[in-house]
């Protein structure tokens, strides 16, 4: 099964990176807070460019550039992909503090509307 991971980023400010193993690397979304882990909740999630797999397990400090501060595994573990097309993904999660289903969604709002998503986490 795929991995998925979520770091705790503590950058310029402290936000939660969502991250799912699809096509050979890790697709990644910025979530500026907590992910939800109950029905119904839902949370802006900002897409970011494609880490490589190896950075499921990254622990540690970005001492320069874009994303400098400490990072910390908040949850990981193994998904199944439900559904996939270009708006929305559908997977469930089998980790330590999420599990169950969730999907992202395109959401067209804001100022980069065609980075903006929804994590939302389903009624199981």
């Amino acid at each position: 099964m795929p991995t998925f991971v979520i770091h705790e980023h503590h950058a310029k400010s402290l936000h939660y990176d969502f991250r799912l193993e699809l096509g050979g690397v890790l697709k990644s979304w910025a979530v500026p807070k907590l992910p939800p882990r109950f029905p119904g909740l839902k949370r802006l999630a900002i897409q970011v460019e494609d880490h490589p797999k190896s950075y499921a397990t990254f622990q540690g400090e970005i001492k320069e550039g874009y994303g400098k501060g400490m990072v910390r595994i908040w949850d990981k573990g193994n998904y199944k992909l439900e559904e996939k097309s270009p708006k929305k993904i559908m997977f469930t999660l089998q980790g330590k503090r999420l599990k169950g289903k969730y999907a992202l969604v395109k959401a067209d709002f804001g100022v980069k509307p065609e980075k903006n998503w929804l994590l939302i986490k389903l009624k199981n």
